[in-house]
Formats: C-alpha cells, structure tokens, sequence
C-alpha cells in the first residue's frame, strides 16, 4: 500500500539538492506499491530567514514525477546548493483509504502551522475517530480527513503536556504510540529534535539500511528494552541515550567522524540501490537515531522474544528491480518465467533421483505428515496457486486439503485445532488479511508454514518453517512470475510428502520429469506473443470475457480473469465448466467474447461437452489447447454456421431467435473459433502452461487500450491494510 523511506546523513556532507533527490529516487523504487500522492518533508536551515529551521513539507497528488517537478520549482526557496553534514528527511507515497486523494491529505502530516513535528504512515489506525475527538476538546484543529493527522497532533500534544521535564524524542513516540490501536509504521521527525529520526512498526513492514565506510563490529544489534531490563540496555553505533542504555559502542570507526547514512523504507527495493546491509524492525520494535547512533527499542518483552536484531546482508541486485529493454516491468516479468521457475526448483529438485527437499521445512515433516489436515489460506493470485495444486495434494498427501480465501476464513471464525498446518501464501509476506489469518491460526496451535518471495517478510519470520519461492523481485502490481513459482513451490511440496508412498512412485516420476521439461516449455509458450497480440486487436473494445475451464484448468480461468479484470478493467469472470448449466449459459450468445480452457486431461472430454454447449448457443470460443487438437475444438457446429457465415441476421437477431447483436463490431464473434495451442505436459502442471497465454492477453489488451500495465488504478502491489 503505501511507501515510506527515510533518509538520514550524519557527517556525511550533501547538498539539499542530493539529499531530495535520495528522497525522490526512493520514492519512485516504491511506485510499484501503487498510490495516489506523494510527499516529503526536510529539515530547514537555520542560517536561512525564509526556512527559520522548520521542517519544509512539499505534497502533491498523481505521479512521484509531479512532486519531483513540485520539489525543483522550489528550488530558490530551498537552499539547493547548500552542503549539509547532518540532515534528516522523509518521504512517502499514498494510497488514499480516509479521505480523497489531494494535496492536503497526502503525507507527510504535520502537528501544527509551525511544523514542529512531520511524519509518514503506512497503515490503518483504528482508533482515530477517538483520538481526534479528544484533540479537538483540548483546542487542537485539524486540516485533513486522514486518520495520520491525529498522530501527528497527539505527538504535538505530548510534547506540550511534557515539555517541562524535556522528554526525549523515544519515549514521545512510545507514549504516542501507546494510545494507538491498528496497524501502522511511522517515521517521525522534529525542529525539537533535529537531525534526529524515530521510526515505529506495528503490523506493516519497515527496515533500516545502513551505509558507511566504516565496518561493523557485529551481526546484530541489541535490543533496549523497557526499564527493569538493565542487561538489554545496550545501543548501537556508540553513544547513550538517557537511563535506558549503556555506554557501550557496538560500532567501531576508524577516525573521529562517524560517516554513517541510515535509509528506512517499507520495502528493501528503495534501499538496495545505497547498501545491502539491513535490519528488519520486528513487530513494535522503536528505532531511534540520536547522534548518528541508532538504537532499537522495545516497550514490552515476552519470554520469546528476541535480545537482538540481525544484520542482513540483501540478496538482491539493482538490475532485478530495473525494466532493462521490457516496455514494462508486467513484460519481463512474464518473460522471466523461464527462469524463475528454475529458480524456485534449483538445490531442490534431483531430477537423476527424483528425489525433492525443501530446506526450510524438512525438520517439520515428521509433524506434517502427521496431521489432520492441511490449510491453504491465501489472498488473490496467491488463493488461485492453492486452487491450482490442491488436487495433486489431496492425491499425493491422502490428507483432506481446504483452500481457504484470508478474509473469509477470518469472517467465519474457522475452527483450527493443534493438529492442523495451516499454509500461509503470500508474494510480500505482508499481506494483511493473510497476516491476520496466521496469528489466529497461531493462537489456536496450528504449525505455520509461510509460502513468499520476500526474506525479512513478516509471514516468513512469523511461521514456524516456510518456503522462498525465489521468483526475484516482482514489481508489476499484476502477480505473474509469482503465481508460477509458488504453484511450483506447491507441487514440490506434494513431492516431497510422498516421497515414501511405493503406489505412487511412477506418478511421482512423470511429474518430476514434468519440471524438468517446463523451462523449455514456457518459453514455446511465450512464442506466441504476437499471435496474442492480434487476439488482443480483437478484444480490447469489448466490455466482457468470460473464462471457462474445469479440473487442473479452473485456477487457470479464476487466474486469467483476474488478470483482464486488474489490468484491463473488463468484467471478467472465470467460470467452471461444470457449472456451466447452473446459469453462466445465459450470459452465452453470438456478441460474448468465451475463452475456454480445453487440455487432455481427465476431464477433456467434459470441457469438449461444455464447449459444443457455448457453440450451440451461438457462441464462438477462444480455444487454450495442446498441440493437434485445434482442428478439433474449433470446428464450426452446424447449428451456428453456414459454410463458416452467420444465417438468417434479420433485425438484430440470429437465425430466428431473441439473440441480440447489440453492434456490427460483434459479428466477428460469430465468424470462426480460434485456437491458442500449448506444450502437452503432465495435468497437473498443464494450468503453468495455460496461464501465461492469459497473462500476455491481459497485457496486451491494456496496452493497446493505453492503461498503465504496471500500476493499474486503484490497486496496490503490497495490501498491508484490511
């Protein structure tokens, strides 16, 4: 959802011109989070009349280029060239959930006309009306319709109440923090605490970058922990700060200066491209940087609670996150499947033994293969991976197996036992419906498994064991690359949990095999791109597509119209074949686009029933099949045809009956079917194949429509909200 980063130079010398440009350059690393505005705040100069020292705030809605133009049009006002030693600022995208998107309600949010405080929040806070409420009696005016405003003007308030006794900058945020009820990080800056920066996390994801010239003594970083905890007071990078810590450097520099950088952002794409050594703020972790020297806190300490944060070198290079020659991020992502499903199988998959391990669960599969039943609970593209694998599971677990979507599950209050596992998929790992889920499922004591594509995530580090998919990076906010790796993280599972069951040994073989031939295989199906591009002509005036399917075929209909509705904003809806009598059938005639799924498979004989069904309705379907069989699936049937033309079209109707043609573009419709043909592969891996022919329509469809294919409206790439 939204984007925070944080950047902070301690006798580091660059100009304001350097330093908005960090701001801004980390800004447009988190555009792909989806928002509506974006905004930074800077801390004045105090040699300047015009600034007085405030924190200057610049907001503005639409693209992170708007606010870049908004920034650079300040520039006389602003003290571009000006070279700061010590200097904090802080930036953020939105994606509006209290109020319309503007200027106004854009962060950063400040406490009053002065400016004393400005911070960034991602997150939701539930108690806001509340809090606003009890500001407002005590004379406090607000300017947005934000729930962040009232952060912002409680800390102000706190500030006042306590400005006798000179509180410190932590403990103002943990006491603010302290009334706060939601889920939320927030990067706080003030003219009462410059050069100062204090950071907080409940619930959405927040890390800290470290830069500097100097090596660090550690791999880890000590907690301080509330008061009663002298053992745990220690900080990091040298200094003290009050009773709370001790002297004791963690940090050691080989001259007098320091030198040290800080970045803080929501996810490690902005930071990547300034160092590779991170920490991931734990849930209600406080970080504060005091004096260049950085300090992570905590309020409260259960018994299995960490002392210390580990300092985590990123296994990611900037190229990843970069277009390279792609017109988009959607293209290359698509066109890294090849790739990245061979990623997802490497150091996991013998394909001489046939033999699978996935390292971050096998100490657990003793447990797992004891339990009552498996869970797959999930949201969006991650709900249609488990769809897709959930028949070979039941087949190679023998154990009931329930899909389940997050909110849903949560609405119902699921009844979870001990013996459960409950399987948590999700790209980021910070999917809120899905975090939510865990803890409930948690509480309940059910083993975790975390299914991501993101180290540090807060789904990885709160499962018991887990699975990195190793897709790479994935910025499109439409999921692809993703939904592939984890439908084959899956499918290794299940091989895995069979691996001692001799009735299956063959079956185990052919899929094996089946992985092994697919990188190949996905790149003949990526050959088909401009043939797609042509259906794509076709389609993209229309208003609806239907996508009908069933078996191993039905995630690849859910998923296919996902991906129109996300990127094309067409009616979509995938369909079961099955249920095709049970009413979609009305919605068949000669003017509705039908895409159906047709692979041999155990169920080829029913699709090819379903099909002549849509045909005999006037309908002319898009066929997805395998080599040789389009001949076959695409034959005019002698109800709707005549020498391949349409009969009897009098008034708007055909051949007699109440079908309308609302548009002479429609008659095309009713021409000729035609046929998207794939690689045959195993069935249960026949839905990877059948996949990226949707994927690359939706792409193409948007783009000929000129829609952004990366950033679709009103979607975000990380839901961290409810």
């Amino acid at each position: 959802m939204c984007g925070i980063f944080a950047y902070l130079n301690y006798e580091v010398p660059a100009t304001r011109q350097e330093i908005l440009q960090k701001l801004i350059n980390g800004l447009k690393r988190l555009e792909y989070r989806g928002y509506d505005s974006a905004g930074v705040a800077f801390e004045g100069s105090s040699d300047n009349p015009l600034l007085d020292g405030q924190i200057k705030i610049i907001k503005q809605t639409g693209k992170v280029a708007a606010l870049e133009k908004l920034v650079q049009e300040s520039k006389d006002s602003n003290d571009f060239d000006k070279t700061f030693d010590i200097h904090v600022g802080i930036a953020h995208t939105r994606w509006a959930t209290h109020g319309e998107p503007s200027p106004t309600n854009a962060h950063p949010h400040r406490s009053d006309p002065n400016n004393e405080f400005a911070l960034v929040h991602n997150g939701i806070i539930t108690n806001y009306k509340d809090i606003k409420s009890f500001l407002s009696q005590r004379g406090h005016r607000f300017e947005t319709e934000t729930d962040t405003e009232v952060v912002a003007k409680l800390i102000k308030h706190l500030y006042d109440t306590h400005k006798d006794r000179k509180i410190k900058f932590t403990e103002l945020v943990e006491l603010t923090v302290a009334q706060l009820e939601g889920a939320f990080a927030i990067a706080v800056i003030s003219k009462h605490y410059p050069a100062d920066i204090v950071a907080t996390r409940r619930g959405s994801p927040l890390l800290i970058g470290v830069k500097s010239k100097n090596k660090l003594s550690t791999d880890h970083i000590p907690v301080v922990f509330a008061k009663g905890h002298p053992e745990d007071h220690r900080g990091f990078l040298g200094g003290s700060q009050g009773r709370r810590i001790d002297e004791q450097t963690e940090y050691h520099t080989t001259g007098v200066k320091k030198e040290i950088e800080y970045f803080f952002a929501s996810d490690a794409s902005a930071i990547i491209e300034h160092t590779d050594q991170v920490i991931f703020m734990e849930e209600n972790d406080l970080a504060a940087v005091h004096e260049g020297t950085l300090h992570i806190h905590q309020a409260t300490r259960s018994l299995d609670e960490k002392t210390f944060r580990e300092i985590t070198t990123l296994k990611m290079a900037i190229e990843e996150i970069m277009k390279g020659s792609f017109n988009s991020f959607m293209q290359k992502e698509i066109f890294e499947q090849p790739e990245s499903v061979v990623n997802t199988m490497r150091g996991r998959v013998n394909f001489e033994k046939g033999t699978v391990v996935l390292g971050g669960i096998k100490d657990y599969m003793n447990e797992i293969r004891r339990c009552r039943r498996l869970l797959f609970i999930a949201c969006g593209t991650s709900y249609h991976s488990a769809i897709a694998t959930r028949q070979l599971l039941e087949e190679l677990t023998e154990l009931p197996v329930m899909v389940e979507l997050a909110s849903d599950f949560l609405d119902r209050s699921t009844p979870v036992f001990r013996d459960d596992v409950c399987f948590f998929i999700s790209q980021s790992g910070e999917t809120a419906d899905t975090l939510n889920a865990l803890h409930y499922c948690k509480q309940r004591g059910a083993l975790i498994v975390g299914i991501t594509n993101v180290v540090g995530s807060n789904i990885s580090r709160e499962s018991n064991c887990g699975v990195h998919i190793n897709a790479g990076p994935e910025i499109g906010v439409a999921s692809t690359k993703a939904y592939t790796s984890q439908f084959v993280a899956l499918v290794l599972f299940g091989l895995m949990m069979s691996e001692d069951r001799i009735s299956l040994q063959n079956r185990r073989k052919e899929i094996v095999q089946g992985l092994k031939d697919l990188p190949e295989q996905i790149k003949t199906v990526l050959t088909m791109d401009n043939k797609i591009l042509e259906l794509a002509q076709e389609l993209h005036e229309e208003k609806s597509l239907l996508v009908m399917g069933r078996g191993y075929n039905y995630a690849t209909c859910l998923e296919g119209a996902l991906k129109i509705k996300e990127l094309t904003y067409m009616h979509s809806e995938g369909i079961l074949a099955g249920e095709l009598k049970h009413g979609p059938l009305a919605l068949v005639d000669a003017a509705m686009p039908v895409l159906m799924v047709c692979t041999r498979d155990n169920v080829f004989s029913k699709c090819e029933n379903a099909l002549q069904q849509v045909k005999a309705r006037h309908g002319v379907p898009i066929v997805i099949c395998n080599y040789g069989d389009a001949e076959l699936l695409t034959e005019e049937s002698p109800e709707s045809t005549n020498n391949g033309s349409i009969t009897n079209i009098e008034n708007g109707h055909l051949n007699g009956e109440d079908t309308h043609i609302p548009t002479h573009k429609h008659l095309k419709w009713v021409k000729k079917s035609r046929a998207l043909e794939v690689p045959k592969t195993i069935d249960c891996l026949q839905g990877i194949l059948t996949v990226i022919p949707m994927q690359l329509l939706s792409m193409r469809i948007a783009e000929l429509k000129k829609l952004d294919v990366d950033c679709p409206r009103n979607l975000a790439k990380s839901v961290t909200v409810e």
